[in-house]
């Protein structure tokens, strides 16, 4: 896809981000507090397969690569499924960053609305100068430890749904889908963790 359409499809994100955080709480559903961009959006102009952003929750914890209750619906509803993005889920709670979202730059929050300046860096390719900095390595172990305790709690809550679903009637697809997510998740951590 050509820059001018990435940079698009982020800043219509950020604003179904808005339209979803401006709707009433009796509605319902999952409620997302903030957008960060990551990965090659940040860098200099060019033809990109996929705009990849972190969506901030607002839920204590969440595991890494693992889905919310409501992602996908929310993902469906603000068109991130359908359009050339990649959503992962973060929970508000802790550090956007890890070791794959590298020195993410905000672009919206519930609080402060679009980060304009951000959007227009981004759009001029200059997204490296509204980047985080870089966490020191001790910063970054610590927060690869406190994901992988967080990773292999849901890795076993969700091996123990799937075990008592597997006998049930019933489609095993989102169990085991939630299963596959928290197994990749706690795997990934740990490889990052390796020395």
């Amino acid at each position: 896809m050509k820059w001018a359409s990435a940079v698009r499809h982020l800043a219509d994100l950020a604003q179904k981000c808005a339209e979803r955080a401006a709707l009433p709480a009796t509605f319902g559903g999952l409620r997302v507090v903030g957008l960060w961009a990551f990965g090659d959006i940040l860098g200099e102009p060019r033809e990109l397969q996929r705009v990849k952003v972190a969506v901030v929750v607002d839920i204590s914890e969440v595991p890494w690569l693992s889905e919310p209750v409501g992602a996908e619906h929310w993902a469906n509803a603000t068109r991130m499924k359908q359009n050339p993005i990649s959503g992962l889920w973060r929970s508000a709670n802790a550090p956007v960053w890890n070791h794959h979202i590298d020195r993410p730059a905000l672009i919206w929050t519930a609080k402060d609305g679009t980060a304009e300046p951000a959007l227009t860096a981004i759009r001029d390719g200059q997204g490296s100068e509204v980047r985080l900095p870089p966490p020191s390595p001790e910063e970054m172990r610590k927060r690869l430890e406190d994901e992988l305790i967080i990773s292999l709690h849901s890795l076993r809550d969700h091996t123990r749904t799937y075990d008592d679903q597997r006998w049930k009637p019933g489609k095993m697809t989102p169990v085991s889908d939630a299963l596959w997510r928290a197994a990749d998740g706690y795997l990934d951590i740990l490889d990052a963790l390796k020395p």
